[in-house]
């Protein structure tokens, strides 16, 4: 009975110093996994990354690890032209069924599932031109606010000018967005809206009101899926396959 309890005692020793030696091992490689994709991606901060699942050491040693989230703040991501950037204010992604090699210097998913948000203020640099745009016949309007519609809907508000003369009050249209190609966000004007009671035309109106931004270059690949006007931003749905952390 003595000896039983002593192998339990041992037991649960052995049991509790495995514990501690994976939660050591784990914490070490999101670290390192955490400086290669800053490293990678050319980042300003340290990513967050976190290792799911239990124990660590048995999918160390299979080379696969089960799940893996990540999260990046402000990644500035391309807009197609090779020169100019958007911020993406918060970026998380869930990647599953990670290969990666030993010294973590390149690591593939499976398959992602994510998130990222594109505030307003940093889509209004797209949709907010320098100059007014003729809509009518003496009369010209530009974008000057983007702000949460309700009903996943982006409310648009315009600056106009008839006849000479600044219109007191934005106008405001309610626009739909959506994903064009997995890589655009598009904005277009559920309907065009009305300046002073001068009569439009609703192609011209639309070159002003309606707008895309292209968003490519996301970590490892991953392309946009889903999008839908919050309070703080567009939320955007992203997702790929045999998505390259690093390497």
């Amino acid at each position: 009975m003595r000896a039983l309890r002593i192998l339990l005692i041992v037991i649960v020793i052995l049991g509790g110093i495995f514990v501690v030696v994976d939660r050591v091992a784990v914490n070490f490689a999101e670290g390192e996994a955490a400086d290669r994709l800053k490293a990678t991606e050319n980042l300003a901060s340290t990513p967050d990354v976190s290792i799911n699942g239990f124990p660590f050491l048995t999918q160390l040693a299979g080379g696969t690890l089960d799940e893996v989230e990540v999260g990046i703040q402000d990644y500035e991501a391309g807009t197609g032209d090779g020169a100019e950037r958007i911020r993406i204010a918060d970026l998380r992604a869930d990647m599953r069924g990670v290969d990666f090699s030993t010294d973590f210097s390149s690591a593939v998913a499976d398959s992602a599932t994510g998130t990222a948000t594109l505030a307003y203020d940093d889509l209004l640099k797209t949709a907010g031109g320098a100059e007014p745009g003729r809509v009518a016949p003496g009369v010209t309007a530009r974008i000057v606010g983007l702000s949460d519609g309700g009903n996943g809907k982006i409310k648009v508000e315009l600056e106009a000018t008839v006849l000479g003369a600044e219109l007191p009050e934005p106008v405001a249209v309610l626009s739909s967005v959506t994903v064009v190609d997995g890589d655009t966000v598009r904005v277009k004007a559920d309907a065009v809206p009305a300046f002073g009671g001068v009569e439009i035309v609703e192609s011209s109106v639309r070159r002003v009101t309606d707008f895309e931004q292209r968003i490519d270059g996301l970590p490892g690949g991953i392309r946009l899926d889903k999008v839908e006007a919050a309070e703080d931003g567009v939320d955007i749905t992203v997702k790929g396959s045999d998505v390259r952390l690093v390497g």
